[in-house]
Order: C-alpha cells, then sequence, then structure tokens
C-alpha cells in the first residue's frame, strides 16, 4: 500500500489546525495534540521538522508555542509533505538520477515519472488557505492564544 506515513498525516493536521486560526497566532503544541489527536511527544518531533523546513516558527515562554512561518496561501501540500516525509518520490527509480540501471529500457518507469509529476502537480495547486477555511473549530479547545 503505497501511503503517507504517519509523520506526514500528523504533520497535515498541525499545519491545517494553525492555518485555521487567524494569521500570526501562536498555538501551543498541547492545543494541537488534544484537537487533532496527535501524540504530543511525537508532534514536537514533527514541529522541528515543519520549523527547519521554514513552515513553522517556534515561540519559547509563556503563551509560546507555534505559529506559521509564511501565509497559509503561500504553503502547499507539496510543502509539508516534503517538509514531513523528505523528497517525493513515489519509487526508488525517481530518488535520483542512476538510481536504478533498468531506468534507460524499464517500460513502466515513464509511467512512475508521470504519476508522480501528476501528485506533484495535486499537491502543489492546494495551499493551506484553500483546506483551513474547511477545517471546523467546533472540536478546537478554547485556549488563550497570543499574536507574534
Amino acid at each position: 500500500m503505497l501511503q503517507l506515513t504517519m509523520t506526514g498525516e500528523y504533520a497535515m493536521r498541525a499545519m491545517l489546525h494553525i492555518a485555521s486560526l487567524p494569521p500570526r497566532t501562536v498555538v501551543p503544541i498541547a492545543e494541537i495534540s488534544r484537537a487533532w489527536e496527535v501524540p504530543e511527544t511525537f508532534l514536537r518531533k514533527i514541529v522541528g521538522k515543519l520549523a527547519r523546513g521554514g513552515l513553522l516558527k517556534t515561540v519559547r515562554g509563556n503563551g509560546g508555542g507555534v505559529a506559521l512561518a509564511r501565509l497559509s496561501r503561500e504553503i502547499t501540500l507539496l510543502d509539508v509533505v516534503q517538509a514531513a516525509e523528505g523528497p517525493l518520490a513515489l519509487n526508488a527509480c525517481l530518488t535520483s538520477p542512476g538510481a536504478c540501471h533498468r531506468t534507460p529500457w524499464c517500460p513502466v518507469h515513464p509511467v512512475w515519472c508521470e504519476a508522480q509529476e501528476k501528485l506533484r502537480e495535486v499537491l502543489s495547486s492546494r495551499s493551506l488557505e484553500d483546506l483551513a477555511k474547511d477545517a471546523s473549530p467546533a472540536n478546537r479547545p478554547g485556549v488563550q492564544r497570543a499574536a507574534v
């Protein structure tokens, strides 16, 4: 089965949560963990990846947490997946030129290339802003938030 790992899934949940809030809102990681049923210790590791990927900024201290590093309309689903999971590759032969010695004559290689490109196109065409409009705030705990 081809699917995102839990890292990618949890990263998407966290980013959607933050994107559904007013811009520059700082959200405690514990709030995201509760609202989206993500183990907090695992989420903290994922937040580190998203911050290193330039998608989140972290705020320490009282009222600290995480906030989007860019506007939600500037962050695509592909950005989130790649920050959390690494470069998108549907098959090992697509990871780098020369990764597979069969590439020059393999009849399925062009199909993998096309499928990967279509997936990249779809994930690149949707921003967090697009999806956050549909994220229901009804299940979000009411916690104090600070602006950055």
